[in-house]
């Protein structure tokens, strides 16, 4: 019985070949991620932009949070988030800041009131500030960054530290671009989003430990090897891993995305790019750095470079000795020549 194969065996492909064009066509990309960020912003939800909570509870039966959400969008409020939570006939309703001050919103709040008042009781009604907001703003902020920080400190301990800087410019491109695909898509960016940050950061980060692994293996291995060589070695040994491991997660989201609801279909949506974004990034962006910051395979790039010198010394000797064996050679004269220079020796006859 034949195994399920997403990749060949054995596969020779350069990676290493495609680096002078990885890397332009990044940064541009990283660019426009930033360019987005400043001029168009993010859909920041509820939890950033600040907004108000209604707790509900059914006055009979369980709490209906499709019936609650189709309400609530109905009142025309903005971004509605409706969750279930505690016991079955309990229900969050947020709903963002509402245009002409305390005034809007507390109007807003008597609206779903007298719209929901029959079947739900209003237990808690509370607003978040931007004060709240932007503190909120600021720990997700600093978590990322802390858990970048103890990940180079990890990855600096356990390889050497062109491995650790190439992790990281790989995770912080990942990022780049997550960003900028919350900002191009306009989906709302709140808690979970910041969940999924996080989880690209380690799914980011455990396919880059991966390739490094094996690059660190074969440097001791295979000591005759050129770094380039080298690097798509160890990267075509881990292809049919990476692939496997990417389409499981991304099959798994995909299903997310389409019976998960409303709720994590921003995180479901981030984390779908994120898995394509950081396998590119583990290939062509972590692995090629090493090159750039100074990583060499010695035996390897000596024998390469020594090779290449011996190649050219025999062609430069092929090619003296063709301009000494042609110098040496006498010029041969046609048999036309011959002829008449024999007809010009005759004597002429009186």
């Amino acid at each position: 019985m034949k195994l399920l194969r997403l990749a060949p065996e054995n596969t020779k492909f350069p990676f290493m070949r495609f680096r002078r064009v990885s890397y332009p066509f990044s940064a541009f990309l990283s660019l426009i991620a930033v360019a987005l960020f400043v001029f168009k912003g993010m859909n920041f939800g509820i939890d950033f932009a600040g907004g108000t909570v209604i707790e509900l509870r059914a006055k009979n039966g369980s709490a209906e949070v499709g019936v609650l959400r189709g309400l609530g969008e109905g009142l025309k409020l903005g971004d509605i988030e409706v969750q279930g939570f505690g016991n079955p006939a309990d229900a969050t309703l947020r709903f963002g800041l509402q245009p002409g001050g305390d005034v809007a919103q507390q109007a807003a709040v008597e609206r779903v009131r007298e719209k929901v008042g029959n079947d739900y009781e209003l237990r808690r009604v509370e607003v978040v500030g931007p004060r709240v907001s932007n503190e909120l703003v600021q720990s997700g902020t600093l978590g990322v960054v802390l858990s970048i920080l103890a990940v180079l400190g990890y990855l600096w301990f356990r390889f050497e530290w062109q491995f650790a800087v190439g992790a990281v410019i790989a995770t912080m491109h990942d990022l780049l671009l997550t960003v900028g695909f919350f900002s191009i898509t306009q989906l709302e960016f709140n808690t979970t989003s910041i969940a999924a940050i996080l989880t690209i950061v380690g799914y980011s980060l455990n396919e880059t430990v991966v390739v490094l692994d094996r690059i660190r293996e074969n440097m001791r291995k295979y000591k005759k090897l050129g770094t380039a060589q080298m690097i798509d070695m160890s990267i075509n040994a881990v292809l049919p891993r990476t692939i496997m491991t990417a389409t499981t997660v991304m099959l798994a989201l995909i299903a997310l995305v389409a019976f998960g609801g409303q709720v994590i279909r921003s995180f479901s949506l981030a984390m779908i790019w994120g898995i394509f974004v950081a396998t590119y990034s583990s290939i062509f962006i972590c692995s090629p750095m090493l090159i750039y910051l100074g990583l060499r395979n010695e035996e390897g790039d000596k024998a390469a470079a020594s090779h290449e010198v011996a190649s050219k010394d025999s062609q430069t000797r092929d090619g003296q000795s063709g301009l000494e064996s042609a110098e040496k050679e006498p010029p041969t004269t046609s048999a036309p020549a011959k002829k008449k220079s024999a007809q010009s020796r005759k004597p002429r006859q009186a």
